[in-house]
């Protein structure tokens, strides 16, 4: 599939998951910023594919990432992220969310699995309870500690900033 199919709107990835759903797959959730790709993401994502049939990550978009992150972010926009994410292997589809809390997100698609990595806490994962109230499965993955975007923007400004 073409990188950029798996790009969905809401309303294409109602259509898409109503057939996998009728197929019996289970529907796995993700999201986040993404904003620089790295080792820890890779691993997220794919621990998160191996917790059912099919990944769908939210890529959240441009001014849901200047909410959660504050001014100087993003730095690539929310469709260089999205076809960044959409090229991985491990994930199915991207959507591009809005919101800056994924729950009303998990409300409306009710996946089978919502992962998140355990140091994720500025991007607002939805509560266990909230999640299991939903019929949804909260999988808490391991967290990279040694990979996070934030540092590595830090080191990069601060070697620019040494010129």
């Amino acid at each position: 599939m073409d990188t950029r199919e798996k790009i969905l709107s809401r309303a294409g990835l109602h259509e898409v998951l109503e057939e996998h759903r009728r197929s019996g797959r289970k529907i796995v959730f993700a999201h986040g910023v993404f904003d620089l790709l790295h080792p820890g993401h890779i691993r997220y994502l794919s621990a998160a594919r191996g917790e059912g049939d099919l990944l769908v990550v939210a890529v959240y978009s441009d001014a849901a990432v200047r909410k959660l992150k504050g001014q100087g972010r993003p730095i690539l926009t929310e469709r260089a992220r999205a076809v960044l994410v959409a090229a991985l292997s491990s994930v199915d589809y991207v959507l591009v969310l809005d919101e800056a809390d994924a729950m009303p997100l998990v409300r409306e698609f009710q996946p089978d699995v919502h992962a998140r990595g355990a140091g994720t806490d500025s991007l607002q994962p939805p509560p266990d309870g909230e999640l299991a109230a939903h019929g949804v499965r909260a999988a808490v993955l391991a967290s990279d500690s040694t990979h996070s975007t934030t540092a590595l923007i830090a080191r990069v400004r601060g070697s620019m900033d040494g010129h």
